[in-house]
């Protein structure tokens, strides 16, 4: 997958008579979104044609309403690392401005999707609008596909669970009331958080729980409820079982907000390293405790719990 951020930047296959197209924000890159992806790769490879997703950072509503910008299901690294496991041949990230915010849908298909991606074939959802106050719609796409000479292709929502559409709105509200398995259906995939290994204080190795401390996390990002979560790690040489600490450390008087993890059976030197917290299960809530053997007991009681969600 190539990622740019100039359509310019594309380099077109000599075959190809131009790109299929779809454009949203993919925050948190979810079953409809992936279902849209795999549509358009179809669609591509029916028409020799380049699949192109073009999306916006930061979060259109960080521009043009910031008091309404959700937190994000996904930061921009995230969105791109699960938009290159759909297929898709190139995504375009467009900074989103005032002035893009600005742009009638009119002249966003003609001078962006048009003139810069080659726009042969666009595919949105039934319920997509973009440009100025999301004036382009389906009906307006369809009339300017007409007149422009370029296809529109609709798809119908993504149903999950109990017959309701998947959405980043529905997810997000799992992830903070701590749903994680409902949030997993929407997402297809454990709710995640991507970071880098840092140094942390190195209490957990003098209990007998050495911990693998992930950072910087954007406060952008959402995060589940604080707590103790049975977790999946990934590393660059493999997947680990662990558990995870998210919030203070109130038994040492410490209440910055970190994510903590110990992984089971493993041993490595990964400062430095990208890694990635895939969330499985809450085990409990955070809490005080008089002592670091009582805390030491309750770290014990917890691995067994997680080790059990992991099936280890």
């Amino acid at each position: 997958m190539i990622i740019v951020h100039d359509p310019s930047e594309i380099v077109w296959p000599t075959l190809s008579t131009g790109a299929a197209i779809t454009v949203g924000t993919f925050d948190g890159v979810h079953l409809g979104h992936q279902d849209v992806a795999k549509r358009l790769v179809q669609l591509a490879r029916a028409r020799a044609l380049v699949s192109v997703v073009v999306t916006f950072d930061p979060h259109p509503l960080e521009i043009v309403n910031p008091a309404a910008a959700p937190p994000l299901l996904t930061t921009r690294e995230e969105k791109l690392d699960a938009l290159s496991r759909t297929g898709v041949d190139v995504v375009v990230v467009l900074p989103f401005t005032s002035a893009l915010a600005a742009l009638s849908a009119d002249a966003f298909v003609d001078d962006i999707l048009r003139a810069q991606c080659k726009l042969q074939a666009l595919l949105i959802g039934h319920d997509h609008g973009f440009g100025r106050n999301r004036m382009g719609d389906a009906g307006v796409l369809q009339a300017l596909g007409q007149s422009r000479g370029f296809t529109v292709d609709l798809v119908e929502p993504v149903q999950a669970g109990e017959g309701h559409p998947v959405s980043s709105t529905a997810i997000r509200r799992a992830v903070a009331g701590g749903d994680l398995a409902r949030a997993a259906v929407g997402l297809g995939r454990p709710y995640s958080v991507a970071g880098i290994v840092v140094h942390g204080e190195k209490r957990g190795r003098l209990l007998g729980f050495p911990t693998l401390n992930v950072g910087p996390i954007s406060d952008r990002k959402l995060l589940p409820p604080d707590g103790v979560y049975a977790v999946r790690a990934i590393l660059s040489d493999g997947a680990y079982g662990g558990m995870v600490n998210l919030g203070g450390r109130p038994t040492w008087d410490e209440t910055e907000r970190k994510l903590e993890a110990h992984l089971f059976d493993a041993a490595g030197d990964w400062y430095g390293q990208p890694v990635r917290i895939d969330f499985l299960a809450r085990l409990r809530e955070v809490r005080r405790f008089d002592n670091a053997d009582a805390l030491r007991t309750q770290l014990a009681m917890d691995e067994a719990l997680a080790r059990d969600v992991l099936s280890l």
